[in-house]
């Protein structure tokens, strides 16, 4: 249906990301891994609620000559810990996976998070396939080479590996629950408000009713070509992480989900993109994400204090402030450094108060 590529700065294709609908098990196997695979061993890191899919196209594997080993870890960010990914390292190791061999991660963004360090790091470095199952690993986790365990702090160790395959099924996405699906809304839209008017637009319309592969399409372009254009995110990359700066800590401290931190997160930095850049479309911002159904304003009991002192502690921060990524208009978005005083101002109309 839809095949996009991500290059390097030499214009070298590093990974494939291709959009399916409806594939059988037989089919999604012989995408993630095609050609023969006798003598071949897979380690597939896969997530308790996708095991089904996962087992049928594990079989499809073995019935081609395949060693495969399941290897099932916990929802959600419990497998983002340097505790799994050692287990995993001891499984791959009894399996005796090489590096002519194939790590395949199956599930959702911390799923294919932790599939991506597990390559990056078992032997210096193994290929891998990913096959994301929520929209939150479809339009973002999965693609663009970022790998990470949380240690002290989310996404602080990590790798750039990128996975040879991306393969989306369609007809996965379109049977999730509306809470999943809310979920990586959150990352779709923000690619819209950072490179695609128009990708707003499906969204400003039909809310969480646009067609999924209207708004899968766009949002895996916009990732794709940024990434692409700035491969070690070194500077335009930084972009993508418009709402993370306050969203990571938000996550951190309430345990909200990562798509609706970042809801939050983006709220907080277009009030932060007015005062700094004038950016006059805020109310437009908090409207189109109220009409997806996400959160706008933190729950109660969350102080300035905490939330600042995690962003001081950010990845993204640099040695002359606080790094964000702010909108100029919908569509256009800068990486730029702030101070307190403009990150305060998205804090206090989140709703932080103390």
């Amino acid at each position: 249906m839809e095949r996009v590529a991500i290059t390097d700065g030499s214009g070298n294709v590093v990974s494939t990301i291709q959009i399916v609908d409806g594939a059988t098990a037989l089919s999604r196997g012989e995408l993630l891994l095609p050609g023969d695979l006798s003598r071949h061993r897979v380690g597939v890191i896969v997530q308790p609620s996708v095991t089904r899919i996962a087992s049928a196209i594990e079989d499809s594997w073995r019935d081609r000559g395949a060693s495969v080993r399941t290897i099932t870890v916990p929802d959600r960010e419990a497998a983002k810990t340097l505790s799994v990914a050692e287990d995993c390292f001891v499984q791959l190791n009894e399996l005796g996976l090489t590096r002519d061999d194939m790590i395949v991660g199956i599930g959702g963004g911390a799923a294919t998070d932790l599939a991506g360090f597990v390559a990056a790091t078992y032997l210096r470095g193994v290929a891998s396939v990913l096959f994301p199952t929520t929209m939150l690993a479809a339009v973002d986790a999965s693609i663009g080479g970022k790998t990470a365990v949380n240690v002290g702090g989310k996404n602080l160790v990590g790798v750039f590996h990128h996975p040879d395959r991306v393969i989306i099924d369609l007809e996965i996405l379109r049977g999730l629950p509306r809470e999943i699906l809310l979920e990586g809304s959150a990352e779709a839209v923000k690619a819209g408000f950072i490179a695609d008017p128009d990708l707003v637009a499906l969204y400003a319309a039909d809310g969480l009713s646009a067609n999924i592969a209207d708004v899968l399409v766009r949002a895996v372009r916009v990732k794709a070509g940024i990434v692409s254009e700035d491969f070690r995110e070194r500077g335009v990359r930084g972009t993508l992480n418009f709402g993370h700066t306050v969203g990571h800590a938000i996550e951190t401290l309430t345990g909200l989900s990562h798509g609706h931190s970042v809801a939050i997160g983006m709220v907080a930095a277009s009030y932060s993109s007015a005062k700094q850049l004038g950016f006059p479309e805020t109310p437009a911002v908090v409207e189109i994400l109220q009409k997806l159904g996400l959160p706008t304003v933190l729950p109660a009991g969350v102080s300035r204090s905490d939330i600042l002192e995690l962003i001081r502690l950010d990845k993204k921060r640099d040695h002359g402030g606080i790094r964000m990524a702010l909108l100029s208009r919908i569509g256009e978005c800068v990486v730029m450094s702030v101070d307190d005083a403009t990150v305060l101002v998205g804090l206090t109309a989140i709703g932080v108060t103390n």
